[in-house]
C-alpha cells in the first residue's frame, strides 16, 4: 500500500475522541482541550495526555487529519529530548504513538508567541494587524512599508491571553498583560528569557534541515516538584505544526519576491482553505473538510515531522482505541 492509499484508508478511522471514563481502574479528573484530551492523576502528580487527530483553527475544532495526533505527539517528543538542556519539560514518557505522560504543572495564564516574519490569517495575526495599519503590535515597533511574509527586524514575543474554550485569544504587550493582574514582572519575564531561547534553537535547528520557523507559539507551567527558581518547564506541546509556522527555505526569496505565499508544513494549509474557498473564519459551526484537503493536510503534517527529525514517519495502523486501552488499562 502507497502512502496515499494507506491516508485515504485512514479517513474513516482517525481518532476524533476518547471514551475511557477510568485509567489503571481509576476514574481521574479528565478535562478535554481542542486537540488533546487529558487524565490528571493527582496521587502521582501526573497528567495523560492523548493526543487526538482533532485540528483546530480560528479557535474552534474543524475536523480530523490522518496521524495527526501521531505526528504531533512524536514530534513534541522530538523537540521536548532536543531543548532539554535550554528549558526543562513536562514528559516523562511516551508509552503509546498518541500517549504522552508528563509532569501535572500549573499553566501560566498567557500565550508566549515569538514571530520571526510579518505573517498570519487569524485575527491575532501580526499581518492582520499591520495591513489595518497598526504600526506598534504587542508593545513593538513595526516600520513601515512591509510586505506579508516579510523578515521582521529582529525576532518579538507577542504574548496572547487564553481564552476560555470557545472565545478568542488576544494578543497583548507586556505591559498590558501587567496590567491584567494575571501574572508577576518576575515570572513573566524569566518565562520570556525562556520561550526566546527556545525559539533561538529552533530556528537554527530548522534551518539546518532546510527550513524557516517564522514563528511559534509557547505553553509554560509552574512545576512546584522543582527548586524555587527554576520550577517553569514547557508543557503542552513544541515546536509541532499545530503550535508553529513552517516554511521551506528554498524558495522562499523567490515566491517573497513574486508575492506568492511561502510553501508551508503547517496547519496554515488548512486555514488558507478555510478563509479562502470555504469562506470561514471562526464564526458559526465550521465547514465540512473535503478528503482531498484532508488528506494533503496529512502530507504535510508527516513531512514536517521527517523534514524536522530526519527520520521516517512510521505510523501505528491499529485502531487507536483499543490499543490506547490496553497501553493505559483504559475503559
Amino acid at each position: 500500500m502507497t502512502r496515499d492509499e494507506m491516508l485515504h484508508a485512514q479517513l474513516g478511522h482517525t481518532l476524533d475522541a476518547t471514551p475511557f471514563r477510568t485509567i489503571h481502574g481509576e476514574a481521574l479528573e479528565r478535562y478535554d482541550g481542542k486537540v488533546r484530551d487529558c487524565f490528571i492523576d493527582r496521587a502521582r502528580g501526573e497528567r495523560i495526555i492523548i493526543v487526538t487527530d482533532r485540528l483546530s483553527a480560528f479557535d474552534a475544532v474543524v475536523g480530523t487529519i490522518p496521524f495527526k495526533g501521531q505526528v504531533l505527539n512524536q514530534l513534541a517528543q522530538f523537540w521536548f529530548d532536543k531543548t532539554a538542556a535550554i528549558a526543562p519539560n513536562h514528559m516523562l514518557r511516551v508509552p503509546d504513538p498518541n500517549v504522552m505522560i508528563a509532569r501535572e504543572c500549573e499553566p501560566l495564564p498567557v500565550e508566549l508567541v515569538m514571530r520571526a516574519y510579518l505573517t498570519g490569517v487569524t485575527s491575532t495575526s501580526i499581518w492582520k494587524a499591520y495591513e489595518a495599519g497598526a504600526r506598534t503590535f504587542c508593545g513593538h515597533r513595526l516600520p513601515d512599508g512591509m510586505r506579508k511574509n516579510q523578515p521582521l527586524p529582529h525576532a518579538i514575543l507577542t504574548p496572547s491571553t487564553k481564552a476560555a474554550k470557545g472565545d478568542h485569544d488576544v494578543s497583548v504587550s507586556r505591559d498590558e498583560l501587567l496590567a491584567m493582574g494575571r501574572i508577576s514582572p518576575e515570572v513573566f519575564d524569566r518565562a520570556a528569557a525562556l520561550a526566546a531561547a527556545l525559539f533561538a534553537a529552533g530556528q537554527r535547528h530548522a534551518a539546518s534541515q532546510g527550513l524557516i520557523l517564522a514563528d511559534t507559539k509557547y505553553e509554560i507551567g509552574i512545576d512546584r516538584s522543582r527548586p524555587a527558581g527554576d520550577e517553569l518547564v514547557i508543557i503542552d506541546e513544541i515546536h509541532t505544526p499545530d503550535s508553529s509556522r513552517y516554511w521551506y527555505a528554498d524558495d522562499y526569496e523567490a515566491r517573497l519576491a513574486r508575492g506568492e505565499e511561502p510553501r508551508s508544513l503547517d496547519k496554515e494549509y488548512v486555514r488558507r482553505w478555510l478563509a479562502g474557498d470555504a469562506r470561514w473564519s471562526g464564526d458559526g459551526p465550521p465547514p465540512v473538510m473535503p478528503d482531498d484537503i484532508r488528506v494533503e493536510a496529512a502530507r504535510r503534517y508527516i513531512a514536517s515531522y521527517e523534514l524536522v527529525t530526519g527520520r521516517r514517519f512510521v505510523p501505528d495502523t491499529r485502531d487507536p482505541i483499543p490499543r490506547i486501552a490496553a497501553v493505559l488499562d483504559a475503559a
